[in-house]
């Protein structure tokens, strides 16, 4: 990303993890105008479509803007190991390029984000730190994070 440009300081939950990879709530269509100046060329959006604070047209902005996007539409309520899947093909798809993964909260994204750094060997209490930055999760999430770190440590 490009070190000139800050990091946007308006869009709801933004949190910059690495070099490559931002997170946050859902951007507007101006925030990803901002975002598309930092360098980044892929989306990844977690958020389903039906979401009352959804972008509408978030597929033909981002595509306006020539950012690779890749939607998986999460169901808060009942998040599923084929979502994480999806969510680490996606990611590493991504290879070196900087990339933005939003859902409507940045919920759903920190906590993926943490399994998949953790699941990528790094130190438990660092991935944490930055999934407590954004919240909490609660008990579906908390139910559902420790499932996939079951899953991980089984293969």
């Amino acid at each position: 990303m490009t070190e000139a440009m800050a990091d946007p300081v308006d869009i709801y939950n933004w949190l910059r993890l690495d070099a490559r990879t931002t997170t946050s709530g859902q951007p507007t269509q101006a925030q990803f105008d901002e975002i598309a100046a930092l360098g980044v060329r892929e989306v990844i959006n977690l958020a389903p479509a039906t979401s009352e604070k959804a972008l509408k047209n978030e597929a033909e902005i981002l595509a306006a803007l020539d950012l690779r996007y890749t939607h998986i539409p999460v169901d808060f309520q009942n998040p599923t190991e084929e979502d994480f899947d999806r969510f680490r093909e996606a990611f590493e798809g991504a290879s070196e390029a900087a990339t933005h993964v939003h859902c409507i909260a940045n919920y759903r994204v920190s906590a993926f984000v943490y399994l998949y750094r953790i699941s990528a060997g790094m130190e438990e209490a660092r991935a944490r730190a930055d999934l407590e930055k954004i919240w909490t999760p609660n008990p579906v999430w908390a139910a559902f994070i420790e499932r996939m770190q079951t899953r991980n440590s089984a293969r």
